[in-house]
């Protein structure tokens, strides 16, 4: 038996682990005379005995936490969950009840589990922050910091004209709170210029399964993944960036189903695939429509569903005929033999469910590679019906809701209303009393670029992180650093926050209630499970109380009352309320009234098109931006890893995941390793034309020959320095992420780390 001594160690060493922040909590929640009582009792009571106690005292304590269900923070996946805690912290989480946690059932990931130390991070935004006229930040009164803010806002307004005004909505924040981003942006400040990270993700993804089927959203119900035959992924690192939806999709494998994996990275999942194929990236809208062209070509299509519900077949066909196996092999290194391969599995199979992320959607031509994966699925009738359709995977926890359906976005309202039709317009100018302008303002990126052109002096950004997360990030922080008055609101004083005037403590998703919307448009409720931090208020109470301050008379009570008003102007979501949404466990859009169940599935009928057809679309060829030369002749992709998110203002405070990955690095293929003379863990430099950063080196086989992978949670490397700011998708003005022409060079010194162990071994701290 080990003595209490030996315990304490031990728990000491298991905190170096995931674990430790469940070891933490434990050892908040009991006290040291606790322990020595229990230390006692082991030593001298029948082991029955000991069961009946603990069981008595686990009892007591349940007594004095507090448990809620809410919906998880992190990934759009949209697993809910029970929190427990004393009030002050996040003691522990596990899956609620099944009926209230339809997408994950008794399954959370490594995040969602455990890493809440964010919530009660030393570097907490905790009470407002202003600059002073030595350009310091001092803490200030909500009241000082309002008065700066309203000054700074109408300044620019008074000087400039509210379109010089510019928003970045966050795709952290709630359904409400988001809606609210989008009116106070042109209600209050009188610009179109408002949106957020969706841009920088799946806003290609929304452009062509709207210029193809009507809606820019998944059309299935994660169940169909269940019901389906076969899946098709690509462009998805499904295990690390969406765990609990890989496991749905590892078990349906197991289970006799087949999986294919198109991706320039041997990713985990394709661990599990029935075939993978790795390809160039950059290059997808090719083998995709060798896929389409070998489908049409050997008569594989469903004859009977393209003829009655789709029109542009002929277009198509037209279109895909350069695309044949070997012109597919020489330009993606996708051999004819796996062509056949894929199509032959997709066209065998009744029921096949086409899903991706961002290695699909983040490129010059992204909206291109979607509509090609659109024409894909409906030629082969995989829509409409149980087990098909298609899934982009959406990253932050509601940028399906916060980033597309409440509309703060420059050309859209709730709802994907577009600000261009007049009767819209007068509605919403009516509904928010206010002129709003016909012409759409600036995406994400495009507001850096007219920041440079002086067509944008004044910023207010919410929950987000451009300073890290813009392509081309040098230029973005540079931009940040010019701009006239900057208003940052988030938990932390992050990257973008450095530039600011004015720093907003705001809430997490713990401190708050509202819904979000997930990856297959369920909305859920989020309920408030602590205290807000400090003075940090949420984001709707912050923007109310500015709304009022600049001469709005705003007076919601609760965020229930915002989704009320936010229905009313929002057809597909005109059914949903909050207090449905905990009635029933979550609904679906479009839910059209209060009578509405929801929609599981899209398509089942009709698509949202005027003539309730698939339109597809003729999809050439189109090149990366940039591609790799004698200068740089590598192609960089980026992405995530599973023991952290986004740019790290959840995760780096939590010990236990850092110690699983605390740093970014590139990954290698061995026989690019070995030309460029580099081994496991070396530090190597890599620099494109627009920066370069200093990372070790992951020699691995899982990533391709002539492309090298980086991750992006990191500042301290920033990644998005090596990223192009200036070529974008035509139609959804998504950057080009996925592919950049890069050089490597080693680093004199010894390696830095061992990739195995992750531990240092130059023998530094």
């Amino acid at each position: 038996m080990t003595n209490l001594d030996e315990r304490t160690t031990d728990d000491e060493e298991q905190k170096e682990g995931v674990a430790g922040f469940m070891q933490g909590a434990r050892k908040k929640a009991l006290s040291n005379v606790e322990h020595v009582a229990e230390g006692t009792a082991a030593g001298t009571l029948p082991e029955g005995k000991l069961f009946d106690i603990a069981t008595t005292i686990g009892d007591k304590r349940l007594e004095d936490l507090t448990v809620e269900d809410t919906t998880c923070g992190y990934c759009a996946v949209g697993c809910r969950f029970d929190v427990y805690t004393d009030g002050d912290e996040v003691l522990a989480t596990r899956p609620t009840e099944p009926e209230k946690s339809p997408v994950n059932g008794i399954s959370t990931c490594v995040k969602g589990k455990f890493t809440y130390d964010f919530v009660d991070s030393e570097g907490r935004l905790t009470t407002p922050l202003v600059r002073d006229e030595n350009g310091e930040f001092r803490e200030a009164s909500w009241d000082e910091a309002y008065e700066r803010v309203v000054e700074g806002f109408q300044d620019i307004k008074e000087e400039y004209g509210g379109s010089a005004m510019s928003m970045i909505a966050s795709s952290k924040a709630t359904n409400e709170e988001n809606y609210l981003m989008g009116k106070f942006a042109r209600q209050v400040l009188g610009t179109n210029t408002v949106d957020n990270c969706n841009r920088l993700c799946h806003s290609s993804t929304v452009a062509g399964l709207a210029r193809t089927y009507g809606y820019g959203a998944a059309s299935v119900s994660t169940e169909d993944f269940e019901q389906a035959d076969a899946i098709f992924l690509t462009g998805s690192n499904t295990t690390e960036a969406h765990p609990v939806l890989a496991t749905r999709i590892k078990q349906h494998v197991k289970d006799g189903k087949e999986l294919v994996v198109f991706d320039p990275r041997e990713v985990q999942i394709a661990e599990y695939a029935t075939q993978y194929t790795e390809v160039r990236p950059g290059f997808d809208q090719v083998w995709i429509n060798g896929l389409v062209r070998y489908i049409i070509e050997n008569d594989l299509y469903d004859e009977e569903f393209v003829e009655e519900r789709t029109r542009g077949i002929d277009q198509v066909r037209e279109a895909v005929q350069e695309f044949t196996p070997d012109y597919v092999e020489e330009v993606t290194g996708v051999t004819p033999e796996e062509l056949k391969s894929a199509a032959e599995t997709i066209t065998s199979n009744d029921r096949v469910v086409f899903g991706w992320t961002l290695g699909l959607t983040e490129h010059s031509h992204g909206t291109e590679n979607i509509m090609a994966m659109a024409n894909l699925a409906a030629i082969t009738g995989n829509l409409g019906k149980p087990g098909t359709g298609v899934s982009p995977f959406r990253g932050q926890n509601n940028v399906q809701g916060g980033g597309g359906d409440m509309g703060p976005l420059p050309d859209n309202f709730p709802g994907y209303q577009s600000i261009t039709d007049e009767e819209n317009r007068k509605k919403f100018e009516e509904a928010w009393d206010c002129e709003i302008d016909p012409e759409p303002g600036f995406y994400t990126t495009e507001m850096f670029l007219a920041a440079n052109e002086d067509e944008l002096q004044g910023m207010y950004c919410i929950g987000e992180n451009p300073s890290l997360s813009e392509p081309g990030s040098n230029h973005a922080s540079e931009v940040l650093e010019e701009m006239e008055f900057l208003v940052v609101q988030d938990l932390f004083l992050n990257d973008t926050a450095k530039y600011a005037d004015v720093v907003l403590p705001a809430c997490s998703f713990l401190e708050k209630t509202g819904t979000f919307t997930n990856t297959d448009r369920r909305v859920q409720m989020v309920k408030q499970v602590i205290d807000p931090k400090g003075d940090s208020k949420t984001d709707w109470e912050i923007l109310q109380d500015l709304a009022n301050r600049m001469g709005r008379e705003w007076d919601y009570d609760n965020t229930a009352e915002i989704m009320e008003e936010m229905r009313q102007l929002t057809p597909i979501y005109g059914g949903i309320t909050q207090e449905r949404v905990e009635e029933e466990g979550g609904l679906q859009w479009p839910c059209y009234d209060l009578d509405h169940p929801g929609t599981e599935r899209l398509y089942t009928e009709e698509f949202n098109t005027e003539d309730g057809l698939a339109h597809l679309q003729a999809v050439g060829y189109n090149e990366p931006g940039e591609l790799p030369d004698e200068d740089y002749p590598l192609s960089l992709t980026t992405g995530r890893v599973l023991y952290q998110y986004h740019t790290g203002t959840m995760t780096h405070p939590e010990e236990g995941i850092q110690g699983y990955n605390d740093r970014d690095f590139v990954e290698i293929n061995p026989e690019d390793a070995a030309d460029y003379g580099i081994e496991d863990g070396d530090l190597v430099t890599l620099e494109s034309r627009r920066g370069e950063i200093t990372v070790p080196a992951q020699v691995t086989a899982r990533i391709g020959s002539g492309t090298v992978f980086a991750p992006i949670h990191f500042a301290e490397t920033c990644v998005n320095k090596l990223t192009d700011s200036e070529r974008l998708d035509p139609h959804a003005r998504t950057p080009e992420f996925k592919v950049s022409a890069v050089r490597v060079t080693p680093v004199e010194g010894e390696p830095d780390v061992d990739f195995e162990t992750r531990e240092p071994v130059s023998g530094d701290d």
